[in-house]
């Protein structure tokens, strides 16, 4: 039997805030403009799938032609869209982990090269503290408030006594940060 190879794209994992409420226009923008430098870059995009900051990036990759994996804390469509309220069209891929949403962020950013972060809550930290974890490559965009902001000034206070110093970028900039995460 012959064996075909497969170019397996870079994946990034999307995460920031599912709250619209919590997200300005501005910010919500940012979040297509990386969606779609994902798509444009060859990447495979990965969210929580869930509303807000991921479902803006899911959008923008692929209304440029881009692959979106989302990853489900429900057990099955019907959950996903019903208790969940979660978006689903957006998604080529809709895994189900029935995992519930802490368990659902370990499996999103296991699955991940490296992870993009936008605006964000708690949950966002939750993923961010599992991501450092896992040694993943992490971008962090740049006045987008929440999660991303206050992290930022943390990491800055721990970064040499963790040894977390070159595992964390940032950027104001939606392409310069996809970009430098895809080259690092």
């Amino acid at each position: 039997m012959d064996i075909k190879k497969h170019i397996v794209n870079f994946k990034i994992s999307v995460i920031g805030s599912a709250h619209e409420d919590e997200i300005d226009a501005k910010t919500r923008e940012k979040a297509y403009k990386v969606g779609k430098i994902i798509a444009e870059n060859n990447c495979i995009l990965l969210t929580g799938a869930g509303r807000g900051i991921s479902e803006h990036a899911a959008i923008g990759a692929k209304d440029n032609k881009g692959l979106t994996v989302g990853i489900s804390p429900a057990n099955n469509l019907e959950e996903h869209k019903n208790v969940f309220k979660a978006p689903y069209s957006v998604f080529d891929i809709l895994l189900f982990t029935g995992f519930g949403y802490k368990g659902r962020n370990v499996i999103l950013i296991r699955s991940c090269d490296a992870v993009a972060v936008i605006n964000g809550g708690i949950g966002t930290l939750n993923e961010l503290t599992i991501a450092l974890d896992e040694g993943k490559q992490i971008g962090i965009l740049e006045e987008t408030g929440g999660t991303s902001d206050s992290f930022l000034k943390y990491f800055q206070k721990i970064k040499e006594s963790r040894n977390y110093g070159k595992q964390v970028i940032s950027s104001r900039d939606p392409k310069s940060l996809i970009v430098r995460l895809v080259n690092r």
